[in-house]
C-alpha cells in the first residue's frame, strides 16, 4: 500500500488561491452574466482561460496577483493559530466505516474525464491543479449539488460510525471486511479521525 504524504485535517485553514484561480473565477462570473442559460464546457473553458491568461499583460494580471497576495496573508494568519493533529498512529481497523468523499472530490470525479479527454497530454498533477482551479472558480450555486450529495454521504457515514462504536471493534472484527468504496485518497482518513479522538482522550488522562 502506498503511504500518503499527509493526512487532510478538516480544521486546517482553506488553502490560498493563486492569481490564476482568481482569474478563472472571474471568467466564470463573466460567462454566467453573458450566457446565464448556457452551461460551461469545462475542457473548452479551461483551455480558453489558459490561452487568455498567457496573452494578458503584467498590468492586467496585477489585480489577480493582488487578490492572491491578500488571500496569502489570510492563509498565513490562520495557519499561525492552526494546531495540526498529533502524528502518532495506532493500527487501523479494516472494518471501520470509510470516510465519505467531499463535495470537491465528487466534482473531480465528474470533471476529471472531461479534462483528460480535452488535454490528453496533461500529467496527473496538472489535471489536479486544473480541477482545483475550476472548483475555486465555481459559484456557491454550482457547488451546491456536490456539497449536498457529500452531506448525505457524511450523514450515512456518521450513522455507520455510531453503529460501529456501539457494536464495538471486537464484534465487528468477527465479520468479513466491509467492501471498500474506492472514492479517492480519502479512504483511510476517517480511521485517522477516530484514532485522533482516541489519542485526545489518552492525552486528557495524562493531563
Amino acid at each position: 500500500k502506498i503511504t500518503k504524504m499527509a493526512k487532510r485535517d478538516p480544521k486546517k485553514p482553506r488553502g490560498k488561491m493563486s492569481s490564476y484561480a482568481y482569474f478563472v473565477q472571474t471568467c466564470r462570473e463573466e460567462h454566467k452574466k453573458k450566457n446565464p442559460d448556457v452551461p460551461v464546457n469545462f475542457s473548452d473553458f479551461s483551455k480558453r482561460c489558459s490561452e487568455r491568461w498567457k496573452t494578458m499583460s503584467g498590468k492586467e494580471k496585477s489585480k489577480f496577483e493582488d487578490l492572491a497576495k491578500v488571500d496569502k496573508v489570510r492563509y498565513d494568519r490562520e495557519m499561525k493559530t492552526y494546531i495540526p493533529p498529533k502524528g502518532s498512529k495506532k493500527k487501523k481497523d479494516p472494518n471501520a466505516p470509510k470516510r465519505p468523499p467531499s463535495g470537491f472530490f465528487l466534482f473531480c470525479s465528474d470533471h476529471r474525464p472531461k479534462i483528460k479527454a480535452g488535454s490528453p497530454g496533461l500529467t496527473i498533477g496538472d489535471v489536479a491543479k486544473k480541477l482545483g482551479e475550476l472548483w475555486n472558480g465555481c459559484t456557491d450555486e454550482e457547488k451546491k449539488p456536490y456539497n449536498a450529495k457529500a452531506a448525505k454521504l457524511k450523514e450515512k457515514y456518521e450513522k455507520d460510525v455510531a453503529d460501529y462504536r456501539t457494536k464495538g471493534k471486537v464484534e465487528s472484527a468477527k465479520k468479513a471486511p466491509a467492501k471498500k468504496e474506492a472514492y479517492c485518497d480519502d479512504d483511510d482518513d476517517d480511521d485517522d479521525d477516530e484514532e485522533e479522538e482516541d489519542e485526545e482522550d489518552d492525552d486528557e488522562d495524562d493531563d
